[in-house]
């Protein structure tokens, strides 16, 4: 058997063998297969695709490639992996509220890349907050209070890093075989025996339309089948950002306020979809409405939020500021986003005119500025381009090396569907450069759509 011989295989459209997949993961992992002919095998099967067989022993192999976790001594153990999004904080809201519930809640997660954000940032954004625990501590940490969020410490699924770096270095990301499997070894080594999907479709998600998502969904699940998992997926939109905070302590105070009660309706609807789906995994309870309510109960009384106390407490966080969310380090300059402002063309029953100012006679240019008022909605505001502008003011990272400011990021208070006048400030820009607050303000604008 030999790497040239796979290639041609599947160039040619035929399928391959278990011994085939397994012998081109473990050798390419081991750096006996170059990636020039990784990547010709890749773009072989990004162009002729997998069968179901095919991707799931891919998958089996990447995750087999590296540590496999085992939670066993846990139970039950559900988890929940989201395909990405921008202002996506679910994890830091639905994580508390399920092990409140008595389900054990043991996740690794990602830290963000490109415009899309990681879990972790946002954890480290609390002061002390050790993401970096042993495979041990991280068990006993969920032993003891029933739930452990930490970065991915271990040397999970190396194949798939390796194999992810080559797809994006060749155009070979838009693939659902490759992608169902990059996403399900990580979940599969993570050790979880239950697994929530939450597939996101739109602007800021990898499938752009909702007919890939449920493609893309129904390939997981029936991995997750033949690797003995049992996998449940729920479509979500990604076209505008989620929830009112994008940027990693401002979507901290989010999830608190969240656990107070205070929570925005996409991300209440998000939660609470996945969430109940999670109680049904783990064998808590049949009727996802009546888990629903189990959820909200737990929100009301505050045991959620202890548990995100308890959270944070034990993995050597500041409680502080979970306690007192203005304690966290605001950002040196917070810029309003107004749309049709004073000076700019404004809309009335149809026609168009230029706002002028009228001298010193301050009362006659507000009296004109009112008249000239007009209600609009807000018909977009497109996901991908607010993560690429909260990366911008150094939310997020291009590379991995790239350092986060953790106070920085936007704030709306106007999204799609929504009511505006001249001059109302849609949102806030959170900067810690004068400069870049600025082009971030003039940015924004244009990414707001309006009718």
């Amino acid at each position: 058997m030999n790497i040239q011989e796979i290639i041609a295989k599947k160039r040619d459209k035929q399928k391959l063998s278990k011994e085939e997949i397994d012998f081109f993961i473990k050798e390419y992992t081991n750096g006996n297969i170059a990636d020039y002919q990784a990547s010709a095998l890749i773009m072989a099967i990004y162009i002729n695709s997998m069968d179901e067989e095919e991707t799931t022993n891919l998958t089996i192999a990447m995750a087999h490639s590296g540590d496999i976790l085992d939670l066993s001594e846990l139970g039950n153990v559900v988890d929940k992996h989201s395909t990405g999004g921008v202002g996506d904080k679910v994890t830091l809201i639905l994580a508390p509220i399920i092990a409140s519930l008595g389900i054990p809640v043991a996740k690794m997660s990602g830290r963000g890349l490109g415009y899309t954000g990681g879990t972790i940032d946002k954890l480290e954004a609390i002061p002390g907050y050790n993401v970096n625990v042993s495979e041990k501590e991280f068990i006993e940490n969920v032993k003891k209070i029933g739930i452990s969020l930490i970065g991915q410490t271990l040397n999970l699924a190396p194949a798939d890093k390796k194999i992810y770096a080559l797809r994006d270095a060749t155009s070979t990301t838009e693939s659902i075989p490759l992608i169902a499997s990059s996403i399900m070894s990580k979940k599969i080594a993570a050790g979880a025996n239950k697994i929530v999907l939450d597939v996101t479709y739109g602007s800021g998600a990898f499938m752009k339309t909702k007919e890939r998502a449920q493609e893309l969904a129904d390939t997981m699940i029936k991995i997750g089948k033949l690797a003995g998992r049992e996998t449940v997926a729920v479509i979500t939109p990604m076209e505008e950002p989620l929830g009112r905070n994008v940027g990693n302590s401002l979507e901290v105070i989010e999830a608190v306020q969240a656990l107070k009660g205070d929570m925005a309706e996409d991300v209440k609807e998000v939660v609470l979809e996945l969430g109940s789906n999670m109680i049904k995994l783990a064998g808590k309870g049949d009727c996802l409405e009546e888990n629903k309510a189990k959820m909200l109960e737990n929100i009301r009384n505050g045991k959620a939020l202890e548990k995100l106390k308890e959270l944070v407490a034990n993995q050597g966080g500041d409680v502080s500021y979970i306690e007192d969310t203005s304690k966290f380090k605001k950002a040196k300059y917070i810029m309003p986003v107004r749309l049709e402002d004073k000076g700019e063309i404004a809309n009335r029953n149809g026609e168009q005119r230029e706002i002028q100012g009228m001298g010193k006679d301050e009362t006659k240019k507000e009296i004109i500025y009112e008249e000239s008022t007009t209600q609009r909605t807000i018909k977009e505001l497109k996901a991908e381009e607010v993560g690429k502008l909260s990366v911008f003011l150094g939310a997020g990272r291009i590379k991995k090396e790239d350092k986060i400011e953790p106070e920085v990021g936007i704030t709306f208070n106007k999204k799609v569907g929504d009511k505006v006048e001249n001059g109302d400030v849609v949102a806030y820009i959170h900067a810690n450069n004068e400069e870049k607050a600025k082009e971030a303000v003039e940015r924004l604008k244009k990414i707001y759509k309006l009718k």
